[in-house]
């Protein structure tokens, strides 16, 4: 098992994105983690590079990261760290995903107030079907109309729920045909 772990501490850089799959609740969004430094000459701390990773947080954890989460919180984030190779168009493109374990609010930099969810109503595994996306990029498909029951324990979170950041640009995905191949082109970057 030799898997890279990481814990990353930055922003919540796009609304997170809720889907419900046959492998049971995803949600992805993007965390900006930017390097500080001291600038001895300004007497002042500056800004370094910033980085950029899709994080994908799967079943509870998920669920709770979509109505938890919101565009410019601070959140520290530990994963498995994979790092993607494609070829589109002609073009090399890399991108860094991780894959969470662990998300939760930066408190040096604020308060939160945890709630504690109701029991989500998950999918066994023998209801589940295998569909033509993977466990490296799994295609999103809409919930079913209808997912969450009325007066259940737990309701799934409603899309756009999360109030926007300021100063911070949503990227938007469209839904349907393609969305997937707009996803993976705002997370990847070209390389070379």
């Amino acid at each position: 098992m030799n898997d890279t772990m990481v814990t990353v501490v930055g922003n919540v850089a796009t609304t997170p994105v809720f889907r419900e799959l046959p492998s049971g609740p995803v949600t992805r969004f993007r965390i900006a983690v930017t390097s500080r430094h001291f600038d001895r000459a300004r007497n002042a701390w500056a800004d370094g590079h910033t980085n950029f990773f899709t994080v994908w947080a799967r079943r509870t954890l998920g669920l709770n990261a979509q109505s938890s989460l919101s565009v410019g919180e601070p959140v520290v984030v530990r994963g498995r760290l994979r790092v993607r190779d494609e070829e589109r168009g002609g073009q090399h493109w890399q991108s860094a995903d991780i894959d969470a374990h662990t998300i939760g609010h930066d408190l040096a930099r604020g308060t939160s107030a945890f709630r504690r969810a109701g029991k989500p109503a998950l999918h066994s595994r023998k209801d589940r079907s295998t569909g033509p996306g993977t466990a490296d990029e799994p295609e999103f498909e809409l919930p079913a109309p209808g997912a969450a029951e009325e007066g259940s324990e737990f309701e799934l979170p409603k899309p756009g729920a999360a109030e926007k950041g300021a100063g911070t640009a949503d990227v938007e995905v469209e839904e349907g045909e393609g969305a997937e191949e707009t996803e993976r082109e705002q997370d990847a970057v070209p390389v070379g």
